[in-house]
């Protein structure tokens, strides 16, 4: 088996070392910087998948999301991808602190003991290398040494053979002399030659044995430690993003639930719960002898062309080159006068439903023609009939939703006595609050005064109260339309349907929802029409202001009388009830609109449809009718 010291294995690899041990520290700054980057990619990707969420969320305002389960498992769904976002983020951070930081601050680490290590083998090293270079250089003196006495041993024997003289003599013996110098010059560089190949075999002994493999050891031990850190990186992120799957497979199972839980049964029913109206569809469509109106008498004839001339005069009269959103909302009435009944029947056709709303454009049109070329007598009568179609165009709901149909009512204060209910439950919870306080006070008077109280608590209490009574005023409607929704199935299940009550004409068939952002903003079957709030408050101030102005006006004349030929019951404001065969006094003819102006015995006096009466104007206020419209 391969042995796997460095120390003794690679004694002579310093250099390769050193490249190796730089490389392993940029594979450490290279994976640190690429776990930062997948850091950053979750992030971004937690981010997207967040603003996605965000984007599709449901509006506060679409309150039918809430209704449906496809809606609410959607909502689900987006919910659990807001959790996993957030999930991807902590997966982000945990990269960045654990792992990021952690290994930028060992790469210095790593760096300053590399730096060591290897200085160290560097000195070492160089004291190997100067050991080395002492041995080469008293090796070289004592060869030179050893080479100037051999050749002065030379010169000596040579002098020694020749000696003849007493000159030559004294040669010799220099010659020798010299000769046993540089023998002596030779063997202490010998000695010294000796010395350093001694001191230099210990250094590399101890240089090969001692030093370098305590230094290699050292940079395989920082070496191991640095593949360790980088297992230990790769463990770390694999682990934190394991956690992250657990939530994940949780979410998608909360999703895949959500989806199961989509009911379209249960869906299409609640579309009932919402939309259903509660009235009984509409009976048979008698024939009406539209032939009749040949055999009407001469006066009727000359009040219909009166009115027939007038509408043609109002086309040419009109003041305005350009009709502003006013009158455009004027001139489109929502309120057109029940069609009159095939045959009369005693309150059968008290509340009979209109017609859609398909009326002309003209009759609103034509009141203001009045309004702007006629006197100051015509024109009170003219603002009073302007008046009378705001009302009809914009309607005031009544307190008891009784403009709704039944379901929508029942629904409407059903959520009204909810909201009544939950007030009280605060207020009772406040006034709890309000009386514990009070003791608290009168038993301890150093923290309060317990009669200051008492405003506060009385104001809770008169609240109360007043919540109280509109609770059960609101309890009694619900009770009178549960009555009510109990005898139209009644009626369904026994299959009458007949001439009653709102289901006789196919005008019931054109309710529709007007405002998609509020189901309960709709026609009613007695043809009102329900705007919001805001438009009822602006109803009641215009009106109020028209009251002001005209309220304290003497009564109008009496331009003729007519004769009820049908019962009308007026549920709207200003519409005037009557019962079949009754005579009454006409102030106010026909403007186009299908209603007539009536008075009964100087006191009561409203609306009624033109079709349900016959009308006999007198002679004079024909021409005066007519007379007024050509100012």
């Amino acid at each position: 088996m391969m042995s796997c010291n460095w120390g003794t294995e690679l004694w002579d690899q310093f250099d390769n070392l050193e490249k190796h041990t730089s490389w392993g520290i940029d594979f450490l700054e290279r994976y640190s910087k690429f776990v930062k980057e997948r850091a950053d990619i979750e992030l971004s990707y937690a981010k997207q998948i967040r603003s996605l969420s965000k984007k599709y969320h449901p509006k506060r305002s679409r309150e039918d999301e809430s209704r449906y389960s496809w809606c609410l498992a959607f909502a689900a769904t987006l919910r659990q991808l807001n959790e996993l976002s957030v999930q991807r983020e902590e997966l982000a951070e945990n990269l960045n602190t654990q792992i990021v930081c952690e290994l930028t601050r060992y790469t210095q680490e790593v760096k300053t003991e590399r730096k060591t290590h290897f200085q160290d083998g560097r000195r070492a090293q160089q004291h190997i290398e100067s050991s080395w270079k002492q041995l080469e250089s008293s090796k070289r003196r004592f060869e030179r040494d050893c080479k100037e006495a051999e050749r002065a041993q030379q010169v000596s024997d040579r002098i020694d053979l020749d000696n003849k003289t007493d000159g030559e003599k004294r040669c010799s013996l220099k010659a020798r002399q010299t000769a046993q110098q540089k023998k002596q010059a030779a063997e202490e560089s010998r000695k010294d030659y000796m010395t350093s190949l001694n001191q230099f075999n210990q250094d590399q002994h101890q240089h090969y044995h001692t030093l370098v493999p305590v230094i290699y050891q050292r940079i395989q031990d920082m070496e191991e430690r640095r593949i360790e850190r980088i297992c230990e990186a790769m463990r770390s992120s694999a682990e934190a993003e394991r956690k992250v799957l657990p939530v994940a497979s949780r979410c998608l199972e909360v999703m895949m639930d959500a989806a199961e839980g989509i009911q379209p049964r249960m869906d299409t029913r609640q579309v009932v719960e919402v939309y259903k109206s509660g009235f009984d569809p509409p009976g048979d469509v008698d024939f009406e002898d539209y032939s009749a109106s040949m055999r009407r008498s001469i006066s009727e004839s000359s009040y219909l062309d009166n009115r027939a001339e007038g509408r043609r005069q109002s086309r040419k009269l009109w003041p305005f080159i350009r009709k502003n959103k006013l009158l455009t909302l004027l001139s489109s009435p929502r309120q057109p006068p029940p069609p009159p009944p095939t045959s009369p029947s005693p309150g059968g056709v008290a509340s009979s439903p209109q017609s859609p709303p398909t009326a002309s454009r003209e009759p609103i049109t034509q009141r203001l023609n009045d309004l702007m070329t006629s006197g100051s007598r015509t024109r009170k009568q003219c603002l009073r009939s302007l008046k009378r179609g705001l009302s009809l165009k914009l309607g005031s709901g009544p307190a008891d939703c009784s403009h709704l149909p039944p379901e929508q009512r029942r629904k409407k204060l059903q959520t009204r006595i909810n909201n009544i209910n939950q007030e009280i439950q605060r207020e009772r919870e406040q006034r709890d609050a309000l009386l514990k306080m009070r003791e608290v006070y009168e038993q301890s008077p150093q923290m309060g005064d317990a009669v200051s109280l008492e405003p506060r608590l009385e104001e809770v209490k008169q609240s109360l109260q007043r919540m109280e009574d509109e609770l059960r005023k609101n309890q009694a409607w619900l009770s009178e339309a549960d009555s009510r929704l109990s005898d139209h199935g009644s009626r369904r299940q026994s299959g009458g349907c007949g001439l009653n009550s709102q289901v006789t004409t196919p005008g019931s068939s054109s309710l529709k929802q007007l405002d998609n952002r509020s189901p309960a903003s709709r026609e009613s079957p007695d043809g009102s029409y329900t705007e919001d709030n805001s438009a009822e408050l602006q109803f009641k101030s215009r009106s109020s202001e028209f009251d002001d102005d005209f309220d304290d006006e003497e009564p109008l004349p009496s331009i003729g009388t007519c004769k009820s030929l049908y019962p009308f019951q007026g549920q709207n404001e200003g519409t005037l009830s009557m019962v079949e065969e009754e005579l009454l006094s006409v102030v106010e003819e026909d403007k186009g609109d299908g209603w007539t102006r009536v008075r009964r015995n100087l006191e009561e006096e409203g609306y009624v449809p033109t079709s349900y009466i016959k009308v006999f104007l007198d002679s004079s206020a024909k021409g005066f009718v007519q007379s007024s419209r050509l100012v």
